[in-house]
């Protein structure tokens, strides 16, 4: 199999990592983003996401030659898809999402016209069990002058794989190169060709299955997640009704040997946990119980969470007018130290008090630079300490390091709320 020219489809948090990695090892690399900003600003040498250290190797490989960005694919040797999967406006029956690959579709559609023999496709957004499938039922649609592995396994013109990826925000260059890599094939000869392509610049071991498996170990991985977090979640509602600190008990209960119980939050944001679990339960609502409630108990968690900072709030409107009452927010990211707002409930609940109270109320986010275009103007971008300063209430949502130890700042006629532990 020739290695020519790998053609990235999708230059998001995946994409472009992955397209940046197989050109920083001399690779022809050629990305396809619909955005034309996104692809100008790529061939400019720059990227459009954060992320540690990508910069830098966009512009070393963009410069030599390696890496440039189109809007449509063009004729390459292997084709790699990092589209996003979200969900359909139409719910399943009983209000479960409908997974939308409306995106693998089109970029099947897109690669299909530049396909030719001994050509490799890989799917690594997240899918559904049998969407590799589709893919390649897709792509035959659209190419009867080609063979595909559904029909011809080992001897097909075009092989057909699987390969998730498995990395944090924040980390994804580091983790594209260190972690385990499971490579999902439809053919063991679909398997090999993928391997090749991860082994130029994976450090991990690559895990072969068959595309199915990967898909579900994709699904597996983040569901399991979601339910610890779910488990954590209840907990923690259960403390609070019990007068319990849920805290110092997950501290107890975690020094048995065989207990790892996650801290809870404000609910589960994120591209990934939040999303993938309802890829299981759409496919088998009947069976995937504890999944789906996982999913119902952590999606519920931000709700339960704005309520206890209303309660907070009227209670103190007792003493002096909504109007006058100042609140904090403390964090906008999903998770703790980065600048990812995707699913964030953090974001969710501050906009929510935003529009249900009438408090003066700042934000703090030592991550971003400027205010996100979904969150409204009524709220005042400030410092910690000029945040600490002016507060009533001081809601911690997103565990950032500059939040640690904030209680010791907080004065006694000053409400600390603190839904992520920064005061364990």
């Amino acid at each position: 199999m020739s290695l020519n020219n790998i053609c990235i489809v999708g230059l998001g948090y995946i994409g472009l990592p992955t397209a940046a990695l197989l050109a920083d090892k001399k690779e022809k690399v050629i990305g396809v983003d619909v955005n034309k900003v996104v692809v100008d600003t790529i061939n400019a040498g720059k990227i459009h996401i954060v992320e540690s250290g990508l910069e830098d190797i966009v512009m070393s490989a963009v410069d030599n030659g390696y890496l440039r960005a189109v809007v449509s694919p063009e004729p390459a040797d292997v084709y790699l898809i990092a589209v996003p999967t979200p969900f359909s406006k139409h719910e399943l029956e009983g209000g479960i999402p409908r997974p939308n690959l409306q995106y693998v579709e089109s970029a099947a559609n897109a690669i299909s016209k530049v396909l030719k023999k001994g050509d490799l496709v890989i799917l690594e957004s997240t899918s559904p069990v049998g969407t590799t499938e589709k893919l390649a039922h897709w792509l035959s649609a659209n190419r009867p002058d080609l063979t595909f592995p559904q029909t011809h396994g080992d001897g097909a013109d075009i092989n057909v794989a699987y390969c998730p990826e498995r990395v944090i925000p924040g980390q994804v260059i580091r983790e594209l190169v260190e972690n385990d890599r499971i490579i999902g094939g439809m053919t063991q000869a679909c398997s090999n060709a993928a391997m090749k392509i991860y082994k130029i610049f994976v450090e991990g071991e690559c895990l072969v299955t068959n595309a199915r498996t990967a898909e579900m170990a994709k699904l597996t991985e983040n569901a399991s997640r979601d339910v610890g977090i779910a488990f954590a979640n209840e907990l923690s509602i259960l403390c609070e009704t019990l007068d319990v600190n849920v805290w110092e008990l997950i501290n107890l209960a975690n020094r048995h040997p065989r207990v790892n119980i996650l801290d809870p939050g404000p609910g589960v944001g994120g591209h990934c946990i939040a999303v993938d679990p309802w890829f299981i339960v759409s496919e088998s609502p009947k069976e995937a119980r504890l999944i789906h409630t996982a999913r119902l108990v952590n999606d519920a968690k931000p709700d339960w969470v704005i309520a206890k900072i209303i309660a907070a709030i009227e209670k103190l409107a007792n003493k002096k007018p909504i109007q006058k009452i100042a609140l904090a927010c403390l964090g906008l990211a999903f998770k703790p130290n980065i600048d990812d707002l995707r699913g964030s409930p953090s974001l969710y609940i501050t906009q929510q008090l935003i529009d249900s109270t009438e408090c003066a109320i700042c934000v703090v986010e030592p991550n971003i630079a400027n205010r996100p275009l979904n969150l409204s103007s009524k709220a005042v971008f400030c410092d910690l300490d000029d945040a600490i300063r002016v507060a009533d209430i001081i809601v911690v949502l997103t565990n950032h390091d500059e939040f640690i130890h904030i209680a010791s700042k907080i004065k006694k006629s000053q409400i600390l709320l603190d839904f992520v532990g920064v005061n364990k």
